[in-house]
């Protein structure tokens, strides 16, 4: 039997890359949700206003916001797989930090889990592209979207039975156990692709350094996603500030993050206040919003494949107007809402940031309007938390928090509706 080439080999799907990746994302937006379930025994225990526990989850979307440039940076310094390591280690780290009594450490311990996450947003795509063959990548991404929600499925549904045994520090301090496998897995990863350069450097009498490695310094192409960026047009490169687009792109990824983390942050409370239940049955019932997100990462991009892109962005904005009117008007049916919120919260994310791709002119114009999407996206979403729980706690009910959060939704479809109608122009000019 002949020897398989290099070529051959690359065609290969790196198993123990894709399940680090996949363990990797749980750690990346449960320890987010983790502290939602019990948001009311934390601002008592620690007496705490409403509006200020909200802070408890915004801090990391500030930290997405104002991060993002620097972890480029580590991720083109420090290459791939040491940028993931940082990401696991750092989640760990703010995990144990904010167990530790007092406000001023739950906020510390969510700053640096805040920080590793950006990291972790960047690198990710970097590894898939890099690692998964380009007819897989598509997959191994939807993978990826869902093993987040999962991760937070499992926050969602199990911190408050654990909270009730052993109390809410230590039930938040549970979940680093997820990212202790990631470090112990990822570990394990870059030891074999050490040895494995090794042993391509002996076979192949190159120098060390001279053969390509899977820890090399990615491309700013490699950095704008796992999507193949389209060269739409011979023209030059725009900066992303001078295309509309652009600012429709981040407006409708800031009020989908804005809704997703009002929601995600005040839903088991919410439950408790109108349906009754205790925070155990609160937090089961609210991990349901998450569940359905894994459906959704793959549902989207199946309507896309076979029906034109307007019809999946319609589906994922008539999803998020149902869960949002749904809770305000009847939210004792919430169990039929929450599958269509699930479907568009994961949906939404793969109708931004393909539109996005679709429009660029080229790898630079697609790496500056994705910084400026999720840099002005993350900024609108940080004041969600915090204004959902003012607002609670000043009308003492529900009713205008969830007004606030389906006017959100209402500019979320104007605008991802207009920029999906922008591409397909676009397309047709072109084609033209």
């Amino acid at each position: 039997m002949a020897a398989s080439t290099p070529a051959t080999r690359s065609r290969r799907i790196p198993w123990l890359v894709v399940i680090g990746v996949l363990v990797a994302a749980v750690s990346m937006r449960g320890p987010i949700v983790a502290p939602t379930p019990v948001l009311g025994s934390i601002a008592e225990d620690l007496v705490l206003t409403a509006s200020t526990a909200g802070l408890i989850t915004t801090v990391p979307v500030l930290a997405f916001a104002a991060f993002t440039p620097l972890a480029a940076l580590l991720v083109r310094r420090a290459g791939a797989e040491v940028a993931v390591l940082f990401t696991l280690c750092g989640v760990l780290v703010g995990t144990l930090v904010r167990s530790i009594p007092g406000f001023g450490w739950m906020l510390a311990g969510m700053l640096i889990i805040g920080i590793a996450i950006t990291v972790g947003n960047v690198v990710m795509p970097v590894i898939i592209r890099r690692d998964v063959p380009p007819e897989r990548v598509t997959i191994v991404t939807a993978g990826y979207t869902a093993m987040l929600n999962v991760g937070s499925l499992l926050a969602a549904i199990g911190t408050a039975p654990i909270a009730a045994v052993v109390g809410w520090p230590l039930a938040l301090m549970s979940w680093g156990v997820l990212a202790l496998v990631g470090v112990a897995l990822w570990g394990v990863h870059m030891r074999r692709d050490r040895g494995a350069r090794s042993w391509v450097e002996r076979d192949s009498g190159a120098p060390a350094g001279a053969v390509a490695t899977t820890g090399s310094v990615p491309t700013v192409d490699e950095l704008t996603g796992p999507m193949p960026v389209v060269q739409t047009s011979a023209r030059a490169e725009r900066p992303a500030w001078r295309i509309p687009i652009a600012w429709m792109l981040a407006a409708a990824f800031g009020m989908q993050s804005f809704a997703y983390y009002g929601v995600s942050t005040w839903l088991p409370t919410f439950l408790a206040d109108t349906l009754g239940v205790d925070p155990t049955g609160a937090g089961a019932l609210a991990s349901m919003f998450q569940a359905f997100g894994i459906a959704g990462a793959f549902l989207v991009p199946l309507i896309s494949r076979y029906a034109p892109q307007i019809v999946a962005a319609a589906v994922v904005c008539g999803c998020w107007l149902t869960l949002t009117l749904g809770l305000l008007l009847a939210p004792e049916l919430f169990l039929v809402w929450v599958v269509f919120g699930g479907l568009g919260q994961a949906g939404g994310f793969v109708v931004i940031f393909t539109t996005l791709v679709r429009v660029a002119r080229g790898g630079g114009e697609a790496a500056g309007m994705s910084a400026l999407v999720q840099g002005g996206g993350y900024v609108i979403a940080a004041s969600s938390a915090p204004l959902t729980g003012f607002l609670h706690q000043l009308s003492g009910g529900w009713t205008v928090p969830m007004l606030v959060i389906v006017a959100a939704i209402a500019i979320f479809t104007v605008c991802v509706l207009a920029g999906v109608r922008a591409a397909r122009r676009a397309d047709a000019s072109i084609a033209a």
